[in-house]
């Protein structure tokens, strides 16, 4: 399962692009709000096999999605930036 990293907004077409993407390709994925992770990324982020940080968004925190790419760095999780 693929972690999309962001706030998820509908009215985005960036959003609404990424959700199609990912489903087209058969990818299983959730989307986990950046004010979910905090320094908690271990704890929120363990059971995905790879990260998405999403695009177009303004973050709620911007700390919970550079903690989910610090954690995907610091344990060779896959990691795609956009």
């Amino acid at each position: 399962m693929i972690a999309v990293v962001g706030d998820l907004n509908l009215a985005n077409p960036t959003h609404r692009f990424t959700n199609s993407a990912l489903e087209y390709m058969g990818l299983p994925f959730e989307w986990v709000p950046t004010d979910a992770i905090g320094d908690r990324a271990d704890e929120r982020l363990a059971r995905y096999a790879g990260l998405w940080i999403a695009p177009a968004s303004p973050y709620r925190s911007m700390d919970g999605a550079l903690w989910a790419i610090r954690y995907a760095r610091e344990r060779g999780v896959p990691l795609v930036g956009t």
